[in-house]
């Protein structure tokens, strides 16, 4: 069995505790704790220091769809079917207020990045900005025709991205409360939404199982990925910017190196489909929840930065030669772009090493590195066997062990 480069991801921790499929997952900021929501209508707090119990938070009379920490981790915002938000203290006490945001199902809660407001998104239609501490409501944005699955504040927290089954992403000012641009290229659903920790790219994915990636400022597609089988259900961007990982009902986990626009990894960890995955503040970490009850933290190992250094490396990915037919296959290395108008230095500086377009004739995709074989990682001896056998094609492979390209 090939023995694992240090730069391949690793399987770390392995919790289960929940009754039913896991719906979402997000790291505190002091990565002390993991919080995950689920459709058995409960919260659990996991604890990252070995042998600590994990908090169950009950309240929701309904599925828990979404999970946000605040900034400062004192704070833990759940979204419900039952139509309510919860604010809990993310102790053992578990205290929390609870208020009706919406008139149908929450699917989605995020804190702005200096913890005052929190925006919601539901299936009736609106994205709502509250107050934090008083849970006041603020204001609501209401241009979306079907279910909105999706809302997050930019870093600054100037503008909020949403993403609804009406396939758009819409992108708002925060301050004017006005649409800023409506990105319709999805071709079916937009499950999620999130920012380039610059804050000047957008990703979304949806049940076309594609990925996009828009820059906010032109509003240009720059990157177009066709890597899953099925549906994207969530992603997240690597706080350096320069990675994203994605989840899907086709079971696995697929992480983008996005300033040379290709696939680095396919992880097959869960039993069913992925339905969240989440980076840790620093990149260091990467957290998966799935249909089969689990949740599993996963050691990132391919691109770990500090805090203090975040500013100095979060840059926009490339941008592609055009919106149209460009796309990355399973397998494949990738497009290089050819070189963006002269306004955008930022874009300049990220332009793959690369310098052949792809032909009309190769599916857009074009000569890359010289692929590595598919190894059979084994997962860290600190990690917990898992029960279920991972199968992959015909072949089944030992629980123990991660599917890497």
């Amino acid at each position: 069995m090939a023995a694992p480069c240090p730069e391949d991801p690793s399987l770390e921790r392995h919790f289960k505790g929940h009754r039913d499929a896991v719906t979402s997952v997000d790291f505190s900021p002091n990565m002390k704790q993991l919080a995950s929501g689920s459709v058995d209508s409960c919260l659990m707090v996991w604890h990252m220091k070995p042998q600590s119990r994990a908090y169950r938070f009950a309240g929701h009379k309904d599925a828990v769809t979404c999970v946000n920490f605040s900034p400062s981790g004192h704070l833990l915002a759940s979204g419900s079917r039952d139509k309510t938000v919860r604010i809990w203290v993310p102790n053992v006490k578990g205290e929390s207020t609870v208020f009706r945001a919406h008139t149908a199902t929450v699917r989605s809660v995020h804190f702005c990045s200096d913890g005052q407001s929190l925006v919601t998104a539901s299936d009736d239609k609106t994205v709502k900005v509250w107050s934090t501490h008083r849970q006041k409501f603020l204001f609501s944005l209401s241009q979306h025709i079907n279910w909105v699955r999706c809302a997050r504040f930019s870093p600054d927290g100037r503008l909020i991205v949403s993403a609804s089954d009406d396939k758009t992403v819409k992108l708002w000012d925060k301050t004017s409360r006005e649409c800023v641009h409506s990105y319709c290229e999805h071709g079916s659903f937009v499950s999620c939404v999130d920012f380039h920790p610059s804050g000047t790219c957008v990703a979304a994915g949806g049940t076309d199982s594609t990925v996009k990636v828009w820059d906010v400022r032109t509003h240009r597609l720059l990157q177009h990925y066709q890597l899953h089988s099925a549906a994207v259900t969530a992603l997240s961007f690597h706080p350096s910017g320069n990675h994203l990982v994605t989840a899907s009902s086709d079971s696995t986990l697929k992480i983008l190196d996005l300033l040379e626009g290709r696939l680095l990894y396919t992880l097959h960890g869960h039993q069913g489909p992925a339905t969240s995955v989440a980076f840790s503040r620093t990149g260091e970490y990467f957290a998966s929840g799935g249909s089969d009850e689990q949740v599993m933290v996963w050691k990132s190992n391919f691109d770990t930065v500090d805090s203090g250094e975040l500013t100095k490396v979060q840059r926009p990915p490339a941008m592609l030669a055009g919106s149209s037919g460009n796309r990355l296959t399973p397998g494949t290395h990738g497009l290089l772009p050819s070189p963006p108008s002269s306004s955008s230095s930022l874009e300049q500086r990220m332009l793959c090493r690369g310098n052949s377009q792809a032909s009309a004739g190769s599916r857009g995709t074009v000569p890359g590195p010289t692929r590595r074989p598919p190894r059979i990682l084994p997962v860290s001896p600190r990690s917990s066997p898992l029960r279920p056998f991972w199968r992959v094609g015909r072949f089944v492979l030992n629980p123990r062990c991660i599917i890497i390209p």
